[in-house]
């Protein structure tokens, strides 16, 4: 019993060899081989036993390949980029070479970085394609070609979000008068004003109604409906 407690304790003592979840999701996807991938991990685990040059021969040991296996993966490991050997100093002072495997948490982060721009981007791509849906509902017809370019200019070139777009949009309908002139034009004196997200349309359009919503009453002083006023953009004056 004792044995066993002392060989468990051996066994839990040991160093603990981290290696990111990010590489075991991505190697392939980075052309890594299942046996460069074994390499790399072998050259993690020798760096945590503070062996940062391990020989071919030291790798031998631990795995069912050749000397000359190894070194041709290694080879092809140094050729494709993915580990470098660079120079250290011991405590004497003493140059040495070791092996980094720094290029290859590079490349994962750069590949996941590239993964995530284009997931944006495919994303933005339908919002925008959802956004001319949405203006031929509202017009009950297709759009021209060239509504469809002013739309698009809207986006490409004033650098509006699809958001602020249907928020114009939705403007106009309130106001009962749906045309890409009438929009260009809320769009315009919001950009004027800074007016760049849904809150602070919201909070324009909330101090507008507030301030032209009144009340009236007949001779009797009798209490009326209050009326609310829309903004007519196409009025406002710079």
């Amino acid at each position: 019993m004792h044995e066993k407690n002392y060989r468990f304790r051996l066994w839990t003592e040991q160093k603990t060899v981290l290696i990111p979840h990010l590489f075991f999701k991505h190697y392939k996807e980075l052309n890594i081989t299942d046996d460069e991938a074994i390499i790399l991990l072998h050259l993690i685990a020798f760096h945590a036993e503070n062996n940062d040059f391990p020989t071919p021969n030291d790798i031998e040991q631990r795995l069912h390949k050749t000397n000359n296996e190894i070194t041709i993966q290694l080879q092809r490991l140094l050729q494709k980029g993915l580990i470098e050997i660079t120079q250290g100093v011991d405590h004497n002072e003493k140059i040495y070479e070791k092996y980094s495997i720094y290029p290859v948490w590079e490349r994962i982060l750069d590949f996941i970085e590239t993964t995530e721009r284009k997931e944006e981007k495919v994303a933005k791509k339908n919002e925008e394609g959802q956004l001319f849906t949405i203006f031929e509902q509202e017009f009950g017809r297709l759009l021209s070609p060239m509504e469809i370019e002013t739309i698009s200019m809207w986006l490409d070139v004033d650098r509006h979000s699809p958001d602020i777009i249907k928020a114009a949009l939705k403007e106009s309908v309130i106001a009962g008068k749906i045309s890409l002139r009438y929009i260009d034009r809320i769009l315009f004196e919001w950009k004027k004003k800074n007016i760049t997200s849904l809150k602070q349309v919201e909070q324009h359009s909330k101090q507008f109604h507030t301030n032209t919503t009144t009340s009236t009453t007949n001779s009797n002083q009798e209490l009326q409906t209050p009326k609310v006023s829309f903004y007519n953009w196409l009025d406002e004056r710079e």
